[in-house]
């Protein structure tokens, strides 16, 4: 019932910590593709394919402290939801007709009941989500010699 409580980006990093950058930035940027199938296309598209994208990268590039610490993934993931939100209102601003330092501080402002929601949702997936979810895809990482 709440626009930004979705599990994606959780999805996201634990792939991204456990097959690497390459992998997580694919998995990110084809998440935002296939689910805009659901939600709806359009010129943010490529905003969210970048955004996801770059939170898988980086988590394949922090891969090592990522996985040894739960709380620093918990952290990490909260941190993302921030930097999503400030891709996105990058397209904000440029939708609006042209970028300026203004409009964008506006839209920040604006979005931020929305990047706290967006934020705390991955957390909690993270909390709930990071070590099941972890095991089953390094399992099948050992299985198939990914």
């Amino acid at each position: 019932m709440l626009p930004q409580f979705k599990p994606v980006v959780a999805f996201i990093i634990i792939s991204g910590v456990c097959f690497g950058g390459e992998t997580g930035f694919l998995i990110g940027a084809i998440s935002a593709f296939v689910s805009n199938f659901f939600f709806g296309q359009g010129p943010w598209t490529p905003f969210q394919m970048l955004g996801w994208g770059i939170i898988g990268l980086l988590s394949g590039m922090l891969s090592r402290p990522l996985k040894k610490n739960r709380w620093l993934i918990v952290t990490f993931g909260t941190v993302m939801g921030m930097l999503y939100s400030f891709i996105m209102d990058v397209w904000t601003v440029l939708w609006g007709g042209g970028f300026s330092a203004e409009l964008y501080l506006a839209a920040i402002v604006a979005a931020i009941p929305h990047t706290v929601i967006y934020s705390v949702s991955n957390m909690i997936f993270l909390i709930i989500l990071a070590k099941p979810f972890g095991e089953k895809l390094e399992r099948i990482k050992l299985k198939y010699g990914i």
